[in-house]
């Protein structure tokens, strides 16, 4: 009894410390925080649905935008054996503590998975591996349309052809923005969901609401299409308009 009471209070002290971590960084920066609270458990395990449903099979996985690591924490375990995670983070101090989350899980171990954290925009990130899933945590309400474009595309480019996007959106943000924004963020916010309105039209392969998680969240996935030799193998966001 002991030992379970030790384990659950040492795990609220460190949601804790990781909401106040939340806080300081989205005061900080919105680009790199764009939220104020830690994914929760439920939201975690939609997000990283992919990974589980195509288990026991080695896996290349790409993680952008993973602040404290609460999704990391859900993927590592779904990791089969030889299976690869690549963890992309811009902000330093999340980027480090990752880093310590990767070299204590004891899953890592058993599965001989391998786990690299990259501190960098996941838009700047050097490397010729192509993904089976990509799970993202990045708050592409908070960027321009332009900065989504370029996201979004090099999602589609490091996927390989089959391979899935999962990411999530807040519910009720449109409705929030409309009452309190400026009309250039207005603006701004609109040119968003056009942007992700044509992707999920051309790619969406599921939606769903996770109620549990504060604030609730839709989670998407998305999945890069098979192509023939006779097709170019990527279109333009023009042309998917």
């Amino acid at each position: 009894m002991n030992d379970w009471t030790t384990s659950h209070d040492r795990v609220l002290v460190q949601r804790n410390a990781e909401g106040w971590m939340f806080l300081i960084e989205a005061a900080r920066d919105l680009r790199t925080t764009g939220a104020i609270a830690p994914s929760g458990k439920a939201l975690a395990r939609v997000l990283t649905d992919p990974v589980r449903a195509q288990a026991p099979h080695p896996l290349a996985v790409l993680e952008a935008g993973a602040g404290t690591g609460p999704v990391t924490r859900a993927l590592i375990p779904r990791l089969s054996r030889g299976s690869r995670l690549d963890v992309v983070e811009a902000n330093p101090r999340f980027a480090e503590r990752l880093r310590r989350l990767v070299t204590t899980h004891s899953h890592l171990t058993a599965t001989s998975a391998q786990v690299n954290v990259h501190q960098t925009y996941v838009e700047q990130l050097d490397t010729d591996q192509r993904y089976d899933v990509i799970v993202s945590g990045l708050p592409l309400t908070n960027f321009t349309p332009a900065q989504v474009e370029r996201i979004m595309a090099r999602y589609m480019e490091l996927l390989h052809p089959g391979g899935t996007l999962t990411y999530f959106a807040y519910l009720g943000t449109c409705k929030a923005r409309a009452l309190t924004a400026s009309r250039a963020e207005a603006r701004r916010h609109a040119a968003v969901d056009e942007i992700m309105g044509a992707y999920q039209r051309t790619y969406a392969t599921g939606r769903w609401t996770v109620w549990a998680n504060v604030p609730p969240a839709y989670v998407w996935h998305l999945q890069r299409p098979h192509v023939s030799a006779d097709h170019p193998e990527q279109q333009s966001v023009e042309a998917r308009r």
